[in-house]
């Protein structure tokens, strides 16, 4: 349980935060920009939260997400350790594949009723779909960083796979919306020569 009486502690003022395992590491290191832009994808899903139904499918899974993300975080923040490796346990937060089978078939089942993409499809539509065509930008960003923070030390393989599918499911969340309010706004390659 996370327990927060006091806000700031001032031990970040060098430019370094704390991970899970009680380490402390430069804030500008590629895993903490990862960790950090995992956040700001939660923060664009938020905004796209805040245009839906509050009572809604769709709201519902976004929260799921959302949840997941600080999930994600942890799990980016918590080296491996020698017993468990990136395994879930008692003192770690893992992602694990029961999360991304459950967004692939959410994937699956918005997809079964859409058309067939003609063309690529340009950010925007409905307000929520537009809002999450800037949470899945982000969130691909997220994923690069991860990869990146990967190169210099072990990730959980699983929350990269998580941020690959997330992006593609948020894409997916898009298409629905738009399906509902008009339909997706299609590139016309060379239009405007």
């Amino acid at each position: 349980m996370v327990k927060l009486n006091k806000i700031y502690t001032r031990t970040g003022d060098r430019g370094t935060t704390g991970l899970v395992d009680g380490s402390r590491i430069a804030k500008s290191t590629p895993l903490m920009q990862a960790v950090g832009d995992v956040d700001e994808a939660n923060s664009a899903i938020g905004i796209a939260v805040a245009a839906l139904p509050a009572d809604g499918d769709e709201a519902a899974m976004l929260a799921r997400i959302q949840n997941e993300l600080f999930d994600l975080g942890a799990d980016l923040a918590t080296p491996a350790d020698a017993e468990h490796g990136f395994g879930p346990h008692d003192m770690a937060l893992r992602i694990v594949p029961g999360q991304i089978e459950r967004l692939e078939a959410e994937i699956d089942a918005m997809n079964a009723a859409l058309d067939p993409l003609r063309s690529f499809i340009l950010p925007g539509g409905a307000e929520a779909a537009a809002r999450l065509h800037l949470a899945r930008a982000v969130t691909r960003r997220a994923e690069r960083s991860a990869v990146a923070a990967g190169a210099d030390r072990a990730l959980n393989p699983l929350a990269l796979a998580y941020l690959n599918r997330l992006s593609d499911h948020l894409f997916v969340l898009t298409r629905h919306l738009n399906a509902a309010a008009g339909g997706d706004i299609l590139w016309k390659p060379g239009a405007t020569r």
